[in-house]
């Protein structure tokens, strides 16, 4: 009987020197093209297989840049391409051997980062208007300095004031000025003769002015610093002439001063009492400047308005009916929407830049005189003053004090109702109000 004859064993010294070679080979393989691959310098850019297009940033190079190339590879989510280069002849075995952490020459790193990019579309979770930021206050808050400055204004105005009044009195105690005022004692008598106190619509025509001058001055501050009007008014045939609600309500109380104004210069007229406030003698001048001497230096000139006005009094009262009211009334309607547009030459005669230029100027003129005059009321016989305008009364009772008052509510609920809420209802008699 032969002995079996066992499997022939390889040699393992070929074996080993096998598997030696073949690390060798992809490990030296591996190493050659993991070596960044530069594109030859005759090679055009779709020779290479990258295609370059514009550039991603304003002013910047074509993406992608120069030397870039194509690979395969997972993302890392940062911009940065990862592309491993996988030799061609490699077994899949010899892949999972491959230890876990790669050496930084295993792979090739495009490094080349896009900008960040805002998304272009909605994508179904954010709302799609845009909130817009609150706008910034028109009107910032006065610094501590610009307070300090207003309070030295104030305290240099107080002083020269003083200054004033002292100056004043000392002139009025020579003798040539006491003899000034003997002459010229701050009124004359007029040489119409004109029935004293005042009659009843004088007192209803004092009350609608005084209602109608408050709520223009109020209207026109706001015409004036609205910006973005919420509420528009457009007459009934002519919708292009669209204005907002505040300009409407400002035009309307215009019209109805005017109406006032008339009704009052026409009874002025028909009852002769036009007297009392339009100069009739040139003895105005030196009565007018007499009585201002006697204001300043606090030493106040007899007062009897009840049957004859100073002739401060008179100058005053006829530059505000028969001048700063025209002046308003023209300027304001050369701005406004009544002024015919066909008519070229009479508004290149009348430019609309000289009523704007006027306009507020007079604004500030009927308030400078509404507050010397209520100051003056108040401080030379508050209730025979009274009286006189509210009552038609010439004697020191609580009667003009009281209507006064009433009137003071009425103007103050008419201040507060002034808004769109209340004033649309309105308008929309007269035409057509919408929101925008």
């Amino acid at each position: 009987m032969s002995e079996p004859v066992a499997d022939p064993v390889p040699d393992p010294e070929p074996v080993a020197e096998q598997k030696s070679v073949a690390e060798q080979n992809r490990v030296a393989e591996r190493n050659r093209v993991a070596e960044p691959v530069e594109a030859p310098a005759h090679e055009t850019p779709a020779a290479s297989g990258i295609r370059r297009g514009l550039p991603r940033t304003p002013g910047g190079d074509p993406w992608p840049p120069a030397g870039t190339v194509a690979g395969r590879g997972p993302s890392t989510g940062s911009g940065t391409q990862v592309l491993p280069v996988e030799p061609d002849g490699v077994a899949e075995q010899d892949r999972v051997d491959e230890p876990a952490e790669a050496s930084p020459r295993e792979a090739l790193v495009v490094t080349a980062t896009a900008p960040p990019r805002p998304p272009t579309a909605w994508n179904g979770t954010a709302p799609r208007r845009i909130a817009t930021p609150a706008a910034a206050s028109a009107r910032p808050r006065p610094t501590w300095t610009q307070g300090i400055a207003v309070l030295f204004g104030a305290a240099a105005l107080g002083v020269l004031a003083a200054a004033a009044v002292a100056l004043v009195r000392t002139l009025l105690s020579f003798p040539f000025m006491q003899d000034f005022l003997a002459a010229f004692p701050g009124e004359y008598t007029s040489p119409i003769a004109v029935e004293p106190g005042f009659p009843a619509w004088v007192n209803w025509a004092h009350f609608f002015n005084v209602f109608l001058m408050v709520l223009i001055i109020r209207s026109g501050l706001r015409v004036r610093t609205e910006k973005r009007p919420t509420v528009f008014w457009a007459p009934r045939g002519n919708p292009k002439g669209k204005i907002s609600l505040t300009l409407w309500f400002h035009q309307a109380l215009d019209i109805l001063w005017l109406v006032n104004g008339v009704v009052f210069v026409v009874l002025l007229i028909v009852t002769g009492h036009w007297v009392r406030i339009v100069p009739t003698s040139w003895e105005v001048v030196p009565n007018a400047l007499s009585a201002a001497l006697q204001y300043v230096s606090f030493d106040w000139p007899h007062e009897n308005g009840w049957n004859n006005y100073n002739s401060l009094q008179q100058l005053a009262y006829f530059v505000t009916v028969f001048i700063a009211a025209p002046l308003a009334a023209i300027t304001g309607f050369r701005m406004s929407g009544l002024w015919p547009k066909k008519a070229e030459k009479l508004s290149k005669a009348y430019p609309v830049e000289w009523a704007r230029a006027l306009h507020f100027p007079i604004m500030l003129y009927f308030v400078a005189f509404i507050i010397a005059h209520v100051a003056l009321v108040m401080l030379t016989g508050f209730l025979r003053n009274l009286n006189h305008m509210y009552a038609s009364q010439d004697a020191v009772t609580w009667t003009g004090f009281w209507v006064f008052v009433v009137s003071l509510v009425v103007i103050a609920g008419a201040w507060v109702a002034a808004r769109p809420l209340v004033l649309a209802p309105i308008a929309k008699v007269f035409g057509n109000v919408s929101g925008r």
